[in-house]
């Protein structure tokens, strides 16, 4: 894996996180990301994220060439749970970031290791 430094820095990751949360700071508590430990095919791995009270999520990584990869909003009768494959060019992290009913935000973020990349 890429050192989270460098990766940070390299896509853009953080300005596209500061973009979506308008600068404001993220608490690490409150989501749920269920990403594999181990992508045998980088070109479609599984993602599940969960923030309970959360108006939209999204999910960002720092090692694509495009830091923000998916966004979801919802309304007040759709639960604030989402499930989507996406595609990684390499090992390294997987970043989701949620805007709560009361305007803070959350974050947490998981690690995977990819055999086979899916980006070419």
């Amino acid at each position: 894996m890429v050192p989270a430094g460098e990766a940070w820095a390299s896509n853009g990751v953080s300005q596209a996180i500061a973009a979506f949360t308008g600068g404001a700071r993220t608490l690490e508590a409150g989501l749920r990301l269920e990403v594999p430990e181990i992508a045998d095919n980088g070109g479609a791995v599984p993602i599940r994220v969960v923030a309970e009270g959360a108006r939209r999520i999204a999910l960002f990584t720092d090692g694509n060439p495009y830091p923000r990869v998916a966004a979801f909003s919802f309304g007040p009768l759709v639960p604030p749970a989402a499930t989507i494959r996406i595609r990684l060019a390499k090992s390294q992290n997987v970043i989701a970031v949620a805007e709560m009913a009361d305007g803070t935000f959350r974050r947490t973020s998981r690690a995977v290791a990819v055999t086979v990349g899916g980006c070419a």
